[in-house]
């Protein structure tokens, strides 16, 4: 009884300091974000008319899933998982619906491409290539066009954003030091990002999104996009307006005489390529090679970027192990790309997408072609502005494309197009830190890179660009 009543204060006190950190931790802007969200539920079913039970659930389900990756702290692989878990719980999905996106093709296909990434960042292949190559530029406008031709090649084998940044640091780390000039320096940090994120769209595993896109259009209708189709419709807009945004960083950032000026980097003293690294060029050669000629031999992308995988790690030929380069695989963002498809194939299995259509755009027609340039500048703007809302890529293209691509293709667009148009706007993520990794990471380095003022100056001068290349490719593509 004794020990009873000397527990009696603590249990007080604990009590007391649970309640004080729940009333902290309900601040009126969560309170308000809580009741909406239990706003969502019994709205949808009551001004959804005509819809089935399992199109009602998907809505509650994507409506939720947008609210938690736009508005929420957590995650966004966690609130995937969650929609998900809730979409197998309320009946739209099964679980063998669940386990299969995670066993799906797309996910093998990232799987291995971070292994033959981390072999190539293991290898210092990248370093080795690139400082020679930009060392005989003779003027600063040359060194930094030089670049992105550097940049955008390895969207072609590297799978994320993210794994290029850090893949390229060295790279511009070893220039910073020879450039010197801070203005110099600033302008290579914007450089980078801007070329990285914008490259990507000319790539088919340049960004998740890109892979959620492809099984979108072939679900839609479309046509089953490989790495050689994809290279071939965008691969022209990436370089335009990768080129576009590299020359409106120059323009923004130094002075014509700046621009001009001679410049005399001296590569780092080598031997040329290691025995080692020829061989990993040599495999990252052939598994390009069996992508872009996958039509011919009929394996899938996934496979042949497994046997890359085995080669780049291979005891003796690779620079790294399996073992270690399995621990670079970003397996959130797989986890996260799964779930998310899993949302968007329940959304076309069930009637909801029509049910959009139907109702939400039954006073558009998209028959006659009138209103499709409409339609694409105001596809254009959501996709360049939805990174102010929402930091993950594949999270936009996730959003956008059933909100928007869905219902207008149920309308008489052609759906290849719409989603095109949506993933490429993605890729302009480049206007706060928080708006992509590779904007953090270059902003995060110990040395002065640049302010998040300047990255507002320069995004305001690469909406427009964007803007009206997205414009033109729409019109472009739907002749």
């Amino acid at each position: 009884m004794i020990a009873s009543l000397d527990a009696l204060p603590l249990a007080r006190t604990a009590g007391a300091r649970l309640t004080t950190s729940l009333a902290d931790s309900l601040t009126p802007a969560r309170l308000g974000l809580i009741g909406g969200m239990l706003l969502v539920p019994p709205v949808i079913w009551r001004f959804t008319p005509g819809l089935s039970e399992d199109g009602r659930l998907v809505l509650i389900v994507l409506a939720l899933a947008i609210a938690g990756w736009t508005m929420s702290k957590l995650g966004d692989s966690t609130v995937a998982l969650l929609a998900g878990l809730a979409l197998v719980v309320s009946g739209p999905a099964t679980p063998t619906m669940l386990y299969a996106t995670l066993g799906s093709e797309l996910i093998w296909l990232l799987v291995a491409a971070f292994v033959i990434a981390a072999a190539v960042k293991a290898s210092g292949l990248a370093e080795t290539l690139v400082v020679p190559l930009v060392a005989k530029a003779r003027s600063v406008g040359l060194l930094f066009h030089g670049l992105t031709v550097a940049i955008t090649l390895t969207a072609f084998v590297i799978p994320s954003t993210s794994g290029r940044a850090a893949l390229m640091l060295p790279v511009f780390l070893v220039l910073v030091d020879a450039l010197g000039a801070p203005r110099l320096q600033r302008a290579l940090a914007l450089l980078f990002p801007t070329a990285i994120l914008l490259s990507a769209s000319g790539s088919l595993i340049g960004a998740g999104a890109h892979l959620v896109a492809v099984d979108a259009i072939s679900r839609l209708g479309g046509p089953q996009l490989g790495y050689g189709d994809w290279l071939l419709m965008m691969g022209p807009f990436a370089v335009v307006t990768t080129h576009a945004a590299t020359q409106i960083v120059l323009w923004s950032t130094l002075s014509a005489t700046e621009r001009a000026a001679p410049l005399t980097l001296t590569p780092p003293s080598t031997t040329g390529l290691t025995g080692g690294q020829r061989t990993l060029a040599l495999i990252l050669a052939v598994v390009v090679m069996g992508w872009i000629t996958q039509p011919w031999h009929g394996l899938g992308l996934a496979f042949v970027a497994l046997l890359g995988a085995v080669g780049a790690t291979w005891p003796g030929l690779g620079p790294v192990k399996l073992k270690a380069a399995l621990k670079g695989v970003e397996w959130d963002l797989l986890i996260f790309m799964a779930l998310t498809v899993l949302l968007g194939q329940s959304l076309i299995a069930s009637d909801a997408d029509e049910w959009l259509a139907g109702h939400v755009l039954s006073g558009l027609s998209l028959k006659d072609g009138a209103a499709l340039p409409l339609v694409f500048a105001a596809l254009g703007a959501a996709a360049l502005a939805s990174h102010l809302v929402i930091t993950s890529r594949t999270a936009r293209a996730m959003v956008l494309i059933p909100s928007l691509a869905i219902p207008l293709a149920a309308l008489g667009a052609d759906p290849t197009v719409l989603i095109l148009v949506i993933v490429a706007g993605t890729g302009f993520c480049q206007t706060l830190p928080v708006s992509a990794k590779p904007v953090a990471l270059y902003a995060g380095l110990e040395r002065p890179t640049y302010t998040p003022a300047d990255l507002i100056s320069l995004s305001a001068r690469l909406a427009p660009m964007m803007f009206v290349a997205l414009f033109a490719f729409a019109l472009v593509m739907a002749r």
